[in-house]
């Protein structure tokens, strides 16, 4: 069979050379929880021609409210789960599974391969380690973060950057979700990752969107480059521990 029959709906899209880049790209998954689930799902769907995923959480009961591709595997981690939903969705995805957590001591080697890393974990600490390893390498950072119906999404391709909106962690983080709205969130990841790869539309560069599927309300707010930004600015220039504590404020350079 004909390798693109598969795609042939979103190649009236993208087209046939769009397609190709999908075949080609490599792109990493951090996190296969609620956000995770639906990117991993989508972008596998998509044909991706590398999918990397990382999670060192197993799989529990309550978790399938909104992790769906982890449906039967209750025990299991959360990776290698993925990566056995993404073998029977799409075999011609070749998947690699990270059992264990991103650090400060191996973010940069996991993310040395991929295109894109779209952030999904459920923790500040590595939302701000992601953005600034892929920032150091210059990798397009996608994220999303969900709270009830509320959510958001922004991408970072040179700049600005997530530290240029959020400077330092919030001492809050939501655990109240909704599986549907994780799903919604999780696929704008996907298709901010597929827009990067086809070169096609606008990602979200410097427009953090927001939206509250309680009331339908979608608005962005559009931000610049922080002058004081320590990530923008050049003065990081390595992964430090340090910085990823506390409220993930940049201490170390």
């Amino acid at each position: 069979m004909d390798k693109f029959e598969k795609y042939k709906r979103q190649i009236l899209v993208f087209g046939r050379e769009g397609q190709e880049r999908l075949f080609e790209s490599k792109v990493l998954v951090v996190g296969a929880g609620g956000l995770g689930s639906a990117a991993i799902q989508y972008l596998a769907a998509a044909g991706v021609g590398k999918l990397g995923i990382v999670d060192g959480d197993v799989v529990e009961y309550h978790n399938l409210q909104r992790q769906t591709i982890h449906v039967g595997n209750v025990g299991m981690n959360k990776a290698e789960s993925a990566k056995l939903f993404v073998e029977k969705l799409n075999p011609d995805v070749d998947v690699k599974s990270y059992p264990f957590e991103v650090t400060p001591s191996n973010v940069m080697d996991i993310i040395r391969d991929y295109d894109v890393v779209v952030s999904c974990p459920d923790n500040f600490e590595v939302r701000y380690l992601l953005n600034d390893a892929c920032k150091i390498n210059g990798k397009p950072f996608v994220h999303a973060a969900i709270h009830g119906f509320e959510g958001e999404a922004l991408t970072v391709l040179k700049t600005p950057c997530y530290r240029c909106i959020y400077p330092t962690a919030s001492k809050i983080l939501s655990r109240a979700v909704v599986g549907s709205t994780a799903g919604v969130l999780g696929c704008i990841q996907a298709n901010e990752a597929i827009k990067i790869i086809t070169n096609y539309g606008e990602p979200l560069e410097g427009r953090l969107m927001r939206l509250d599927l309680s009331t339908m309300e979608f608005f962005e707010i559009r931000f610049e480059t922080n002058p004081n930004c320590p990530v923008c600015s050049g003065m990081l220039k390595g992964i430090h521990e340090e910085n990823y504590k506390g409220d993930c404020r940049v201490v170390k350079f």
